[in-house]
Protein backbone atom coordinates (compact mmCIF):
# COMPACT_ATOMS: atom_id res chain seq x y z
CA UNK A 1 0.00 0.00 0.00
CA UNK A 2 1.40 3.40 -0.98
CA UNK A 3 2.26 5.49 2.06
CA UNK A 4 0.64 8.88 2.41
CA UNK A 5 2.46 12.18 2.95
CA UNK A 6 0.86 15.45 4.01
CA UNK A 7 2.81 18.53 2.87
CA UNK A 8 1.88 21.81 4.58
CA UNK A 9 3.32 25.17 3.53
CA UNK A 10 1.80 28.55 2.71
CA UNK A 11 4.19 29.01 -0.23
CA UNK A 12 2.59 27.34 -3.31
CA UNK A 13 5.94 26.98 -5.07
CA UNK A 14 7.43 24.97 -2.23
CA UNK A 15 4.33 22.78 -1.95
CA UNK A 16 4.31 22.09 -5.70
CA UNK A 17 8.05 21.33 -5.72
CA UNK A 18 7.83 18.82 -2.88
CA UNK A 19 4.62 17.28 -4.20
CA UNK A 20 6.23 16.68 -7.60
CA UNK A 21 9.32 15.17 -5.96
CA UNK A 22 7.43 12.75 -3.70
CA UNK A 23 4.51 11.88 -6.01
CA UNK A 24 6.28 9.01 -7.84
CA UNK A 25 6.80 7.13 -4.56
CA UNK A 26 4.03 8.23 -2.20
CA UNK A 27 0.44 9.37 -2.19
CA UNK A 28 0.69 13.11 -1.59
CA UNK A 29 -1.80 15.35 0.24
CA UNK A 30 -1.20 19.10 0.37
CA UNK A 31 -2.37 22.00 2.52
CA UNK A 32 -1.54 25.70 2.27
CA UNK A 33 -2.69 26.85 5.71
CA UNK A 34 -2.83 25.64 9.27
CA UNK A 35 -6.59 25.22 9.19
CA UNK A 36 -6.43 23.17 6.00
CA UNK A 37 -3.68 21.07 7.61
CA UNK A 38 -5.99 20.23 10.53
CA UNK A 39 -8.60 19.00 8.05
CA UNK A 40 -6.16 16.94 5.99
CA UNK A 41 -4.62 15.40 9.11
CA UNK A 42 -7.91 13.58 9.55
CA UNK A 43 -7.18 11.59 6.38
CA UNK A 44 -4.56 9.51 8.17
CA UNK A 45 -1.19 10.55 6.70
CA UNK A 46 1.80 8.32 7.41
CA UNK A 47 4.10 11.35 7.70
CA UNK A 48 3.60 15.13 7.82
CA UNK A 49 5.98 17.78 6.45
CA UNK A 50 4.91 20.94 8.26
CA UNK A 51 6.07 24.53 7.79
CA UNK A 52 6.30 26.56 11.00
CA UNK A 53 5.92 30.11 9.67
CA UNK A 54 2.37 30.34 8.37
CA UNK A 55 -0.19 33.12 8.82
CA UNK A 56 -3.09 32.34 11.12
CA UNK A 57 -2.43 28.95 12.69
CA UNK A 58 1.31 28.41 12.58
CA UNK A 59 3.02 25.04 12.45
CA UNK A 60 3.69 24.87 16.19
CA UNK A 61 -0.01 25.35 16.94
CA UNK A 62 -1.01 22.78 14.33
CA UNK A 63 1.46 20.24 15.71
CA UNK A 64 0.30 20.70 19.30
CA UNK A 65 -3.34 20.43 18.20
CA UNK A 66 -3.00 17.19 16.27
CA UNK A 67 -0.25 15.43 18.22
CA UNK A 68 -2.60 13.92 20.80
CA UNK A 69 -4.51 12.08 18.08
CA UNK A 70 -1.94 11.73 15.27
CA UNK A 71 0.89 9.29 15.90
CA UNK A 72 2.71 9.59 12.58
CA UNK A 73 6.11 11.36 12.30
CA UNK A 74 5.93 15.15 11.94
CA UNK A 75 8.89 16.89 10.30
CA UNK A 76 9.12 20.68 10.64
CA UNK A 77 10.30 22.72 7.67
CA UNK A 78 11.42 26.21 8.60
CA UNK A 79 13.93 29.01 8.10
CA UNK A 80 14.30 29.39 11.89
CA UNK A 81 17.73 28.20 12.95
CA UNK A 82 18.03 29.32 16.60
CA UNK A 83 18.34 26.52 19.17
CA UNK A 84 15.35 27.92 21.08
CA UNK A 85 13.19 27.57 17.97
CA UNK A 86 14.31 23.98 17.48
CA UNK A 87 13.59 23.13 21.10
CA UNK A 88 10.12 24.68 20.81
CA UNK A 89 9.50 22.52 17.76
CA UNK A 90 10.50 19.28 19.47
CA UNK A 91 8.49 20.19 22.56
CA UNK A 92 5.46 20.76 20.35
CA UNK A 93 5.72 17.14 19.23
CA UNK A 94 7.88 17.22 16.12
CA UNK A 95 10.14 14.27 15.24
CA UNK A 96 12.63 16.11 13.05
CA UNK A 97 13.59 19.66 12.14
CA UNK A 98 14.69 20.57 8.61
CA UNK A 99 16.03 24.05 7.91
CA UNK A 100 15.21 25.89 4.68
CA UNK A 101 16.67 25.95 2.12
CA UNK A 102 17.04 22.18 2.05
CA UNK A 103 18.28 19.61 -0.44
CA UNK A 104 15.37 17.58 -1.82
CA UNK A 105 17.35 14.36 -1.90
CA UNK A 106 18.35 14.78 1.76
CA UNK A 107 14.73 15.53 2.64
CA UNK A 108 13.66 12.43 0.73
CA UNK A 109 16.20 10.32 2.62
CA UNK A 110 14.96 11.62 5.97
CA UNK A 111 11.34 10.94 5.03
CA UNK A 112 12.24 7.39 3.96
CA UNK A 113 14.19 6.83 7.19
CA UNK A 114 11.26 7.93 9.37
CA UNK A 115 8.84 5.75 7.43
CA UNK A 116 11.15 2.73 7.74
CA UNK A 117 11.27 3.31 11.47
CA UNK A 118 7.48 3.36 11.59
CA UNK A 119 7.23 0.13 9.60
CA UNK A 120 9.63 -1.57 12.02
CA UNK A 121 7.53 -0.44 14.95
CA UNK A 122 4.33 -1.71 13.41
CA UNK A 123 5.68 -5.05 12.20
CA UNK A 124 5.08 -8.09 14.34
CA UNK A 125 1.92 -7.25 16.28
CA UNK A 126 2.42 -8.22 19.92
CA UNK A 127 0.16 -7.82 22.94
CA UNK A 128 1.20 -8.09 26.58
CA UNK A 129 -1.09 -8.21 29.59
CA UNK A 130 -0.17 -6.76 32.97
CA UNK A 131 -3.02 -7.74 35.28
CA UNK A 132 -5.90 -5.52 34.16
CA UNK A 133 -3.81 -3.55 31.65
CA UNK A 134 -3.21 -4.62 28.03
CA UNK A 135 -0.56 -3.11 25.76
CA UNK A 136 -0.84 -3.75 22.01
CA UNK A 137 2.57 -2.81 20.65
CA UNK A 138 1.57 -3.30 17.03
CA UNK A 139 -1.56 -1.17 17.20
CA UNK A 140 0.11 1.18 19.72
CA UNK A 141 -2.87 1.06 22.07
CA UNK A 142 -3.32 0.68 25.82
CA UNK A 143 -6.47 -0.47 27.58
CA UNK A 144 -7.48 -1.14 31.18
CA UNK A 145 -10.23 -3.74 31.54
CA UNK A 146 -11.07 -3.12 27.89
CA UNK A 147 -11.32 0.66 28.29
CA UNK A 148 -8.93 2.54 25.96
CA UNK A 149 -6.36 4.83 27.57
CA UNK A 150 -5.51 7.59 25.05
CA UNK A 151 -1.77 8.22 24.94
CA UNK A 152 0.21 10.54 22.72
CA UNK A 153 2.94 9.13 20.50
CA UNK A 154 5.75 9.81 22.94
CA UNK A 155 3.72 8.76 25.98
CA UNK A 156 3.14 5.38 24.33
CA UNK A 157 6.83 5.11 23.35
CA UNK A 158 7.86 5.64 26.98
CA UNK A 159 5.29 3.15 28.27
CA UNK A 160 6.38 0.60 25.64
CA UNK A 161 10.07 1.04 26.48
CA UNK A 162 9.46 0.44 30.18
CA UNK A 163 6.87 -2.32 29.86
CA UNK A 164 8.98 -4.38 27.45
CA UNK A 165 11.63 -4.67 30.20
CA UNK A 166 9.71 -5.08 33.49
CA UNK A 167 11.83 -4.46 36.57
CA UNK A 168 14.65 -2.78 34.66
CA UNK A 169 15.51 0.74 35.76
CA UNK A 170 15.80 3.36 33.00
CA UNK A 171 17.31 6.74 33.79
CA UNK A 172 15.79 9.85 32.23
CA UNK A 173 18.66 10.35 29.80
CA UNK A 174 18.30 6.84 28.41
CA UNK A 175 14.54 7.23 28.04
CA UNK A 176 15.02 10.58 26.31
CA UNK A 177 17.55 9.21 23.83
CA UNK A 178 15.37 6.16 23.09
CA UNK A 179 12.17 8.15 22.51
CA UNK A 180 13.35 11.53 21.19
CA UNK A 181 16.50 10.24 19.50
CA UNK A 182 20.14 10.84 20.23
CA UNK A 183 20.03 14.11 18.27
CA UNK A 184 17.02 15.46 20.16
CA UNK A 185 17.58 19.04 21.25
CA UNK A 186 15.15 19.19 24.13
CA UNK A 187 15.78 18.24 27.76
CA UNK A 188 15.52 14.97 29.65
CA UNK A 189 13.27 16.96 31.97
CA UNK A 190 10.55 16.39 29.36
CA UNK A 191 10.58 12.73 30.40
CA UNK A 192 9.31 13.66 33.88
CA UNK A 193 6.37 15.58 32.42
CA UNK A 194 5.46 12.74 30.05
CA UNK A 195 5.65 10.16 32.84
CA UNK A 196 3.42 12.38 34.98
CA UNK A 197 0.83 12.48 32.20
CA UNK A 198 1.00 8.72 31.64
CA UNK A 199 0.42 8.10 35.34
CA UNK A 200 -2.50 10.50 35.42
CA UNK A 201 -4.16 8.84 32.44
CA UNK A 202 -3.70 5.35 33.89
CA UNK A 203 -4.90 6.52 37.31
CA UNK A 204 -8.23 7.46 35.75
CA UNK A 205 -8.79 3.73 35.11
CA UNK A 206 -6.85 1.82 37.75
CA UNK A 207 -5.44 2.20 41.26
CA UNK A 208 -2.34 0.19 40.38
CA UNK A 209 0.82 2.23 39.80
CA UNK A 210 2.53 0.71 36.76
CA UNK A 211 5.49 3.09 36.68
CA UNK A 212 7.66 3.27 39.80
CA UNK A 213 10.11 6.06 40.50
CA UNK A 214 13.49 4.77 41.62
CA UNK A 215 14.79 7.84 43.41
CA UNK A 216 18.12 9.05 42.12
CA UNK A 217 18.05 6.50 39.29
CA UNK A 218 14.97 6.78 37.06
CA UNK A 219 11.84 4.76 36.34
CA UNK A 220 10.88 1.07 36.43
CA UNK A 221 7.85 -0.81 35.11
CA UNK A 222 5.79 -2.43 37.85
CA UNK A 223 3.58 -4.89 36.01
Amino acid sequence: MCEKLLIVDDEPGIVDMMAAYFAPQYRVLTARSGREALEKAGEGPDLILLDINMPGLDGLTVCKTIRASVACPILFLTARIASADKIAGFQAGADDYIVKPFDLDELGARVAAHLRRERRRQSGRAVRFFAELAVDYGARTVAVRGQPVPLTRREFDILALLSLSPGQVFDRERIYESVWGIDGEGSSGAVMEHVRKIRAKLAAHTLHSYIDTVWGCGYRWNG
